[in-house]
Formats: structure tokens, sequence, C-alpha cells
């Protein structure tokens, strides 16, 4: 870093990814700056500057020792491998930088004095991680699928054995498909469908209720999709439809003649069917002087692939709602929760998977829902909108969401460049 782009970073003042500190600071307090900041997005830490900007220099003797050794080594878990430079001021003053870049094994933790303390950033300041914090950091990281965590008041009989049934027996080629209560609660607890809970009957897991469930909104608040369509360009109250699905994820499919036929359909055939007046249109001409071809604003494929992608890598430790909004002249794909750990929408552009659900992942695999490599925002979405109508899908990444747009065509875009996203409306029950 250069004394100028140092100079510019003190200008700007602390922020949510910058953090001043005299060099006399006590390695605990260090190391919670270097925590939290791991747990967000990474950041820089100025030793030898003030909370007000002023520059006072560095003092500390061995101070790059010390930083790496006895704060990074001793105090923050799991490891982290900072870069650490100095920048000369002038004759008397040295400003150290500790560069960091956004953990990969999070949550980070301050190890104190036989404890472990979670931190987040919060603005320009470093706080306790709160429980949903810590959960949401333990699921980014890696170490907590949410999709396995108990679904509280539900049972056996909340889920669709007909569609469970159909899943063993033609789908994994289960030799023994259960014949009573028991036995479907042993078999669906080892598939993770369900889980053991002491001194009672087993019960759904998340991956069970959203897959399988009968209704799995019932049991679940943020399970389903919001679908919205408006006849303009932005989100108002004179919506043309306005509507929450709640189904399971995996359609019922039958064994008929020798084919497979789908007898119900799941959650994604149900928001496909609701969305098709409002994202295709018939044509004016009769193909073969029979029938009306039907063109879609977007195409069918990339389209199925976003809505499932949104879906099976959401955060289920959020309570929103995935939300489909149609617009005159744009699709918006909303999935809550940021990017599985380290992954970055470059990275996912470039074909590198994280999934944050696996189970469900492999369920949806299973089925054909999902693209057999992993890679379809790469192989199909881009190249599809591509070919259909040469504009790029636009994606944007925040802490609290993945939001997908399709443009209907390269007009559309052009108007609507920079354009962000129109929010979420209230749920009137």
């Amino acid at each position: 870093m250069t004394k100028t782009e140092l100079l510019e970073l003190i200008k700007n003042g602390e922020s949510s990814g910058v953090e001043f500190k005299r060099d006399d600071v006590r390695p605990e307090q260090l190391a919670k700056e270097i925590v939290a900041l791991a747990n967000f997005q990474g950041g820089v830490i100025l030793l030898g500057v003030e909370d007000d900007g002023a520059i006072t220099g560095i003092q500390r003797e061995h101070l790059e020792e010390w930083v790496l050794d006895t704060v990074f080594g001793r105090y923050v878990h799991p490891m982290i491998l900072p870069f650490f430079e100095t920048v000369q001021m002038d004759a008397s003053r040295r400003v150290a930088v500790i560069s960091l870049t956004q953990g990969t094994a999070k949550p980070y933790v301050v190890r104190d004095k036989g404890r472990e303390e979670i931190y987040v950033r919060a603005g320009s300041t470093s706080r306790k991680a709160s429980r949903e914090q810590q959960a949401r950091l333990f699921a980014l990281g890696g170490m907590l699928h949410a999709e396995l965590l108990p679904v509280s008041g539900t049972a056996l009989q909340d889920l669709d054995l007909d569609r469970l049934h159909d899943y063993l027996a033609r789908v994994l080629n289960d030799p023994e498909v259960p014949a009573d209560p028991t036995a479907w609660g042993k078999r669906l607890t080892g598939l993770g469908f369900m889980t053991e809970r002491a001194g009672g009957e087993p019960v759904c897991t998340i991956a069970g209720t959203l897959l399988f469930g009968r209704r799995p909104r019932w049991a679940l608040r943020q399970a389903g999709v919001r679908w919205m369509a408006f006849p303009g360009d932005t989100m108002d109250y004179a919506a043309s439809d306005d509507h929450i699905l709640d189904e399971p994820l995996v359609g019922l499919w039958r064994t008929r003649d020798g084919s497979r036929v789908l007898e119900r359909g799941g959650l994604m055939e149900s928001l496909i069917e609701r969305m098709r007046p409002f994202v295709s249109a018939e044509s004016a001409e009769l193909v073969d002087g029979v029938r009306r071809e039907r063109r879609w604003h977007y195409p069918p494929a990339a389209l199925r692939e976003a809505l499932v992608n949104a879906l099976a890598h959401r955060d289920w430790t959020r309570i929103e709602d995935v939300e489909v909004v149609a617009y005159a002249d744009r699709l918006e794909i909303r999935s809550p929760g940021a990017l599985q750990n380290s992954m970055t929408v470059e990275k996912m552009l470039a074909g590198q998977r994280s999934p944050r659900n696996p189970l469900i992942v492999d369920v949806l695999r299973d089925y054909g829902y999902v693209d057999a490599r992993g890679m379809g925002v790469r192989s199909k979405i881009v190249p599809l909108l591509r070919q259909h109508n040469g504009v790029d899908p636009a994606f944007e990444a925040t802490e609290d969401y993945l939001l997908v747009r399709f443009w209907r065509d390269a007009e559309a875009q052009v108007k609507g460049s920079g354009r962000r996203p129109t929010g979420s409306m209230t749920i009137r029950s």
C-alpha cells in the first residue's frame, strides 16, 4: 500500500471494513477486530492511527512478530494468514497495515482465558454475535447444515408417503420400502429426512419438510415461494398477480405403461405454471394452421435453473421468503442469505461449486431438477440468455440475499441499468 492510498483510507474514516487502532492495544482486543472482519468480508486494520484519524505512528518494538505470533497465533482461531506491511508516513512515523481477506473457515473466534467468543462487524464497530448470527456463520463455514435441523411440531404424518415411496422404490431402487410407521421413521432418519427426538417419536428435518412435506409452509414459515407480477417496471400495490405457493419441492411421479409420468407437480411445476402468462405469450401466427406457438420472454430452461438454484441454495436459517417478481422489462429472483463461505459471483460464474444444502441438492439432482455437474449458472443460464436475446443476466450478492435479474431485451437492460432491487412487500394475513 502506498502512502497516498493509506492517507485516502484514513481520510474516509472507519467503516465495516476499516479499523483504526493504537499499537499499544491489548492482544485480545486486536484479536476481536481481526475476528469480526474475518467473519464479515475481510478488511484492513491500521495500527498507529487514533479513532479520530490522527496518525500517531507505531511505537511497539518487533510489532510484526507480536501481531503474527502472539495475536494471530494465540488468540485467533482457526488460523488466518494476514498480509502485514508498514508504510512510512514521514521521518518519524510509520503505520502498520494488517490486511485480511474474507475468512473461509467461519466462524472465527477469540480464544482468551479458556473461553471462545465470536464477533461480527456492525458498521464501524465489532460486537459479539447473536445466536442467529452465530448460526449463520456456522452455516456459511460449512460446520452447520441447517437442512438437517429438526422442525418442531412435525411428525411422519406431515410427510407425503406417496412421494417418499416413489423416491425410495423408483429413484433409489430401494429393495425394501418401509411398511409401517416405525420402519418409515428409522429409514427416513437414516436418510436425513427425519431426526430422533429424546423421549418421543422422530420429527421431520428442514430437508424432509421441504422436499416431501404435505404442507411445508405450515411447519416452516420460510418454505415455498412468494410470486408477484406487476404491469410496469416498478413494484406497487396494483399487482397483476400475487400469490404464496406452498408445495413440496419434488413432484409425484408414477410408472405407467413402462414410462415415468408426472402425476402431481411439486413447487417448481406449480410456480412455472403460475408464472406462464407473465413470462410468455402466444404468437399471433398459427403453427401448421392449427395452433399458436408460445414464445417465452426468457428461455424456460434458464428460468427453471435459476428458480431451482434459489430454492436449493438458500439460507434456511433466515425466515424470509424466496421472492420471484415479474415486471414488464425484467424478472427478479431473490434468494435469502449470503453466498456460501467465500463464494463470490465471479467464482460462481467461473463454475465453482459450494452447496449450502447438500442433501436437498442431491435429492433434486436425483429427480433431474439440478444440473448433474452443478454448474448450471455457467453452462446453462448465461449461454441460454445470450442466445435468446444477447443480454447477460445480472447477479447481486449481499450479506442478506442473492438476486438474479433477467432482462427482456437489450433496450430494457439499458433503460434499467443501475436499478437497485425494488425491495419486498409485506405479506398480509
